[in-house]
């Protein structure tokens, strides 16, 4: 069993933290707000750039799935800093960490639009349930549980996307 704290550190994190995960609590939550940035920016272009007959219900989707994107990168950098750690949330510090895949530029039709997102969002999805199992072998279950609701929530922002794409 880890030794956990007894008190806040100067830094700020809570009581019962395990001792031994900070760095690397901060690293995967660093990541993953890195890629949630990138999830965001990504999704905003495709709200700004897609075509096709159903453009306006895209539009729009894509807009929702960006501001629930925006709710998730908020409660990861918060939950970084609880611990007391450094939310890396740049542009330039998103660029370097993420773990999507860029967009690519020259997709604007809705089909492919939607099956590139779709795929970036079941990226991050999976990234959120190996973050999950590497915090509960750290003994983290707060943060273990903040990426199994973000990943819940990615899982259906998914599911939108996948039932614009069935026939």
């Amino acid at each position: 069993m880890q030794a956990t704290t007894q008190t806040s550190n100067p830094a700020g994190a809570p009581r019962g933290v395990p001792d031994a995960t900070p760095d690397r609590v901060a690293r995967v939550l660093n990541t993953t707000l890195a890629t949630f940035i990138d999830l965001y920016t990504q999704t905003k272009y495709s709200h700004w750039n897609v075509k096709g007959p159903n453009f306006i219900g895209l539009h729009k989707l894509f807009d929702e799935l960006a501001e629930g994107v925006e709710g998730l990168i908020d409660e990861v950098a918060e939950r970084i800093t609880a611990l007391g750690g450094v939310a890396y949330g740049t542009a330039r510090a998103a660029a370097a960490s993420s773990d999507l895949e860029e967009f690519p530029t020259g997709v604007h039709r809705s089909a492919e639009v939607v099956a590139s997102l779709a795929d970036r969002y079941g990226h991050a999805a999976e990234l959120c349930r190996g973050g999950t199992n590497e915090m509960l072998e750290l003994g983290d279950a707060g943060t273990a549980d903040l990426l199994t609701q973000a990943g819940r929530r990615l899982d259906l922002y998914l599911y939108f996307l996948d039932a614009h794409a069935a026939d």
